[in-house]
């Protein structure tokens, strides 16, 4: 199996030589913002953050954005090294993933005109759409002293024992915006022709050359396809990589989209390995290694883009946080066993833009590497977890891991619970992954699984300890005609219990309403691929046009059924999504022609439809099937029969609390439970 394994594998997993370094394989953990420099004992959760990642392998290690000055800061809090005793603080991090045999590049971000800082800067004062702060124009002698910043911060890192630094050059941040017209007006040295355009970051690369010396790592992160109008075409691409690799770089990395592109680039709707065209454009060009990015998430993958020389080596972000033993367990032959990144971005992404330290969905210990330990437990228990859903999936699979005799009950003859609901909205089939890991593990570990058995009281005598994860129910809302053959549950519709008409009015507009929506409007989940998503987003799948664009992002893609979702709340429909992914959802929904209104007031339900008030006034939606999106309730009949028997019991997940189908706080509270046993 190991052999099989290592040879499917075998580009991936192969060395390859940057520059001066000989590196173990090809690929190469992507930078992340995780804000654990802003945490009490930072210092010792980002060393056990990095080196975790390099006993799992990765042969670079690139970390957060670090601003060479004070201009370039991502918020008032962003980190800095641009002094060298702030450098020097870092030593610790560097000689710890050093001595797990990977290397370690400091990321030199400068956000320009997205610095959320009054005094921001840019090479012209066009406000970001995400960002209230005007930027102010650089003058030339700005722009100097910054390429001089970039190479002292260059050197702090080569001083403070990094092997090098990526400097970021795309994503729309302060060089991306020197490299095309959308936001460089100017006339002068720096601006108007593309050379003048390309000048800024190719005298970055050259300083940071010149200052560091030839042994110092390199990696250029260039914007491969910006998804903006007034990006760069291919051709302005590949003269600048060229010219990057001329100044000294001795990798490109790829970036994909400005973080203001109407393009999801890097959610769960992205097909995987979606813009790998966009790296093979650049590994054309020039002849040092070319990373390609973004949903790359499986070894599988990853091997398909080497060995077909799309790119030369692989970057993955987010997929470290989800199995930071990645390549590692590739290596040895158990691909299986790898916790894939879903892409759903609700614990990294959305908890960096909410000012929380970054985790992860399906791996809570990410980013609180300190908190949880693997010693066996002292006194191993007998513990029935009730319940297969995530909640109770992760329960079973850490308490087995650590050593407790499991069992785990579930009443349907299959794993998953609201998974299998959640699973069936597009894109999010990535859930399949975790049920293929959590199932993996639970048999690895010996968890007994009584599948297709409903447990009772009676079942549970002669256990330690019960955790009752039995999730949730729809919610039934108390109105006229809510029995009426034509009303449908969230779950009778996902799971395909029952069918949807041509007319359709969903109540609610949380996150179950847009994924039914979504469900009704685009069909269930299934594999997609990259040219579909192209031409749905408007995207060139050549990445040869200017900006990548050659459509409208948000042009309308008529449904065959029509849609209405409908809420009782007064704010903007979709208001509580996910940061990084509700623009996503609402966009696609709006292209597809789904109306959404609140301020609903539910009256009834008859033959005409659904009886509705909106600012005092009556109306009634004619529809087919009306799907009931109106919250869940707890189900813990089980947990009061046994509480009144005296049996230990911890509720967790949708048993505990009924929220939206919330599986980040399901599978944080297994594992911790588990933990604390």
């Amino acid at each position: 199996m190991e052999n099989t394994q290592r040879e499917s594998f075998g580009t991936m997993l192969s060395p390859i030589r940057a520059g001066g370094h000989m590196l173990r394989n090809r690929v190469i953990m992507g930078s992340m913002h995780t804000r654990l420099e802003t945490e009490p004992d930072s210092l010792a959760k980002q060393i056990a953050f990095y080196a975790e990642r390099a006993r799992g392998e990765a042969a670079i290690l690139v970390t957060g954005g670090f601003s060479p000055n004070a201009e370039g800061i991502f918020d008032p809090e962003g980190p800095r090294i641009d002094d060298p005793d702030q450098a020097r603080h870092l030593r610790p991090i560097c000689e710890a993933v050093q001595a797990e045999g990977s290397l370690i590049c400091a990321q030199l971000l400068h956000a320009g005109r997205y610095a959320k800082i009054e005094g921001c800067v840019a090479p012209t004062p066009i406000r970001a759409p995400i960002n209230r702060f005007v930027p102010r124009e650089m003058t030339d002698a700005d722009i100097r002293r910054t390429i001089e910043d970039f190479a002292k911060a260059a050197a702090n890192a080569q001083a403070a024992g990094f092997d090098g630094v990526e400097i970021m050059g795309s994503e729309g941040y302060l060089i991306n915006e020197f490299t095309v017209t959308h936001t460089n007006k100017r006339e002068d040295d720096w601006g108007g022709s593309a050379e003048n355009r390309h000048r800024f970051p190719v005298e970055i690369v050259r300083a940071v050359r010149e200052r560091c010396g030839p042994d110092f790592l390199i990696i250029y992160r260039i914007s491969a396809a910006d998804l903006i109008e007034g990006g760069a075409p291919a051709d302005e691409i590949a003269a600048l990589a060229r010219k990057i690799e001329a100044a000294g770089a001795d990798i490109l990395n790829t970036g994909i989209g400005w973080h203001e592109a109407r393009v999801p680039t890097i959610a769960y709707p992205v097909p995987r390995g979606a813009w790998r065209k966009a790296a093979a454009n650049i590994k054309a060009a020039v002849s040092i290694p070319v990373v390609a990015s973004n949903r790359i998430n499986t070894p599988a993958m990853a091997e398909d883009i080497l060995s077909s020389g799309d790119a030369d080596m692989i970057s993955m972000a987010r997929p470290f946080l989800a199995d930071p033993h990645f390549v590692k367990k590739a290596r040895e032959g158990r691909a299986d066993e790898i916790n894939t990144c879903i892409a759903c971005n609700q614990a990294c992404l959305d908890f960096i833009f909410s000012d929380r330290p970054v985790s992860c969905l399906v791996n809570p210990r990410a980013g609180h590497e300190t908190e949880f330990r693997d010693t066996p437990a002292a006194q191993p228990r007998k513990l029935a977890v009730v319940g297969g859903g995530a909640a109770g999936m992760a329960t079973a699979t850490e308490a087995a891991r650590l050593g407790h005799d499991v069992t785990l009950f579930e009443a349907q003859d299959k794993l998953g619970g609201q998974l299998n609901l959640a699973r069936a909205a597009p894109g999010k089939d990535e859930f399949d992954e975790t049920l293929r890991y959590y199932t993996g593990q639970m048999i690895k570990h010996g968890v007994k699984l009584r599948l297709g058995q409903r447990a009772d009281a009676g079942d549970l005598t002669g256990f330690d300890h019960v955790v009752i994860a039995t999730g949730v129910t729809p919610r039934i809302p108390d109105l006229p005609g809510i029995d009426h053959p034509k009303v449908a549950t969230y779950a009778e519709i996902l799971s395909g219990e029952s069918m949807a008409g041509d007319t359709v009015v969903v109540m609610g507009a949380g996150g179950i309403g847009h994924d039914v929506a979504e469900f009704l409007v685009t069909g269930s989940a299934e594999v997609r691929s990259a040219d579909t998503f192209c031409e749905t987003w408007g995207v060139d799948p050549e990445f040869a046009a200017s900006g990548a664009l050659v459509g409208d992002p948000l042009a309308s893609t008529p449904s065959r059924r029509k849609v209405v979702m409908l809420q009782r709340k007064t704010s903007k429909p979709g208001a509580g999504l996910g940061v990084s992914t509700g623009w996503i959802l609402r966009n696609a929904l709006r292209k597809h022609g789904v109306e959404a209104i609140g301020g609903v007031v539910y009256d009834r339900i008859d033959d005409a439809g659904l009886h509705i008030l909106v600012d005092g006034k009556p109306e009634v939606i004619a529809a087919d099937t009306i799907v009931l999106c109106t919250g869940q309730e707890p189900e813990r009949a089980l947990a009061e029969a046994l509480a009144a028997r005296g049996v230990p019991v911890t509720m967790i997940g949708g048993a505990k609390e009924a929220a939206e189908l919330d599986a980040l706080r399901a599978i944080d509270e297994g594992v911790r439970l588990a933990q604390g046993l």
